[in-house]
């Protein structure tokens, strides 16, 4: 007979599912339903499809690495186990509370942490790989963001244009007996083009959500032998899906505070980049954190657009700044490679109706070299707010943190 304790774990690592289904679906389709590609229900049926590939996949490394490699799959006794899951849904609610998309990961594994600290049986050695993928993996997010943004996002944002499609790139026939999905018969060929670009990069942030996040729901369970991987992996997902379905749907209509002022093409290449690094990592067996990655990368894209105002002999060589000097700050994304150019629209002019689709293709539009713009044509509007970029970056600190001392003081003194 299945004892309360294992009932207990299962409903716990079902909210703890359901809570990363509310908010792994706004990241990963806000752009998409946003900009009209395709509605809410339709994303929140193909995050939970691309989901389970990912965890059935590639998330297997990764529920093995916190089911039995930071600490001993013996260790995962079934009131170890739901102390583990409780820490991490108690992360959740903390940064819902403060609006902060928490690092689920890095907080399950400071949970796992804590209680091989407390047994003596903690890994030292996979920890250290793990801690430093944590630190690797963002720098790489902005070295590649600051790359893109200085030699390569003015040459994008002057040939692609994303606008808001009039109607679901998806729609579905239901006027015979059996309902048919198909395209959108009325779009035209450049906005399908475009519509299943951030269609596939937002599958694609489905499928590496689901490699890196089934494992924070299930490892502790599937570690003391409750459930199997098979099973771990349908119940974390189908609590994912459940959350895409529900409470995700005031995230998909929001679009995200964290996303609403990137232009789209930004959005785009920084999902690209996180769900990359998130995916790599997680074929090797490491879980870490897609928000820090991506925002990391979102931090390197607007810096490297900022500092294209000088050359690199300028940066390696900075000289005190006067009123025409050129003032590197985490600069605006939205600025256009021309001043007299209006800047894309953003996911939040898409979501509300601001910006409609393009109706020509745009001229070829001539990128200044580097160090040929003046700061005033791309530092318009900073990216980010010092106080809540602070508060974000604390947060993430803090919580894996507040996780490894809540979770020893536990199981230490308490069981």
């Amino acid at each position: 007979m299945v004892s309360t304790l294992v009932l207990v774990g299962i409903a716990v690592a079902a909210f703890v599912g359901y809570n990363i289904g509310g908010s792994s679906t706004g990241v990963a389709f806000g752009p998409a339903v946003g900009s009209r590609i395709v509605r809410k229900t339709t994303a929140a049926g193909l995050f939970t499809i691309f989901a389970f590939a990912g965890a059935w996949t590639v998330g297997r490394n990764v529920i093995d690495t916190m089911s039995d490699g930071i600490v001993p799959a013996a260790q995962f006794s079934p009131t170890a186990s739901v102390g583990v899951l409780f820490f991490t849904g108690l992360a959740l609610l903390v940064s819902n509370i403060y609006g902060v998309p928490a690092s689920t990961s890095m907080t399950a594994v400071g949970a796992i942490v804590g209680l091989g600290l407390a047994t003596g049986t903690l890994n030292a050695e996979l920890m250290f790989t793990i801690v430093s993928a944590w630190i690797v993996a963002p720098l790489i997010g902005f070295a590649i963001g600051g790359v893109i943004g200085r030699y390569l996002y003015p040459h994008l944002d002057a040939r692609l244009s994303f606008g808001r499609m009039r109607d679901p790139l998806l729609r579905v026939d239901r006027s015979g007996t059996i309902p048919r999905p198909g395209l959108n018969e009325n779009a035209a060929p450049r906005d399908l083009v475009g519509a299943a670009l951030v269609l596939v990069i937002a599958c694609y942030m489905g499928f590496s959500a689901g490699a890196s996040n089934a494992a924070n729901a299930v490892a502790p369970l599937v570690g003391n032998g409750s459930i199997t991987m098979g099973q771990g992996i349908l119940l974390a997902v189908g609590a994912i899906g459940l959350g895409g379905f529900t409470i995700a749907r005031r995230t998909l209509a929001t679009v995200g505070d964290d996303i609403t002022d990137l232009p789209i093409l930004a959005a785009l290449i920084v999902s690209l980049v996180g769900a990359t690094i998130i995916t790599v990592l997680s074929q090797l067996g490491i879980p870490a954190s897609l928000a820090v990655s991506t925002t990391c990368c979102i931090i390197g894209l607007g810096w490297g657009r900022a500092s294209r105002t000088a050359t690199i002999v300028e940066l390696a060589n900075p000289k005190p700044r006067d009123d025409s000097g050129t003032d590197l700050t985490t600069g605006s994304l939205t600025a256009s490679p021309a001043a007299e150019e209006s800047p894309g629209p953003t996911v939040g002019d898409l979501a509300t109706g601001a910006a409609e689709a393009p109706t020509e293709a745009p001229d070829d539009v001539a990128v200044p070299e580097i160090g040929a713009e003046a700061p005033e044509e791309v530092s318009a509007e900073s990216l980010f707010d010092p106080a809540a970029t602070a508060r974000i970056v604390t947060l993430w600190v803090l919580s894996p943190v507040l996780s490894v001392v809540g979770s020893y003081l536990l199981f230490a003194f308490l069981l």
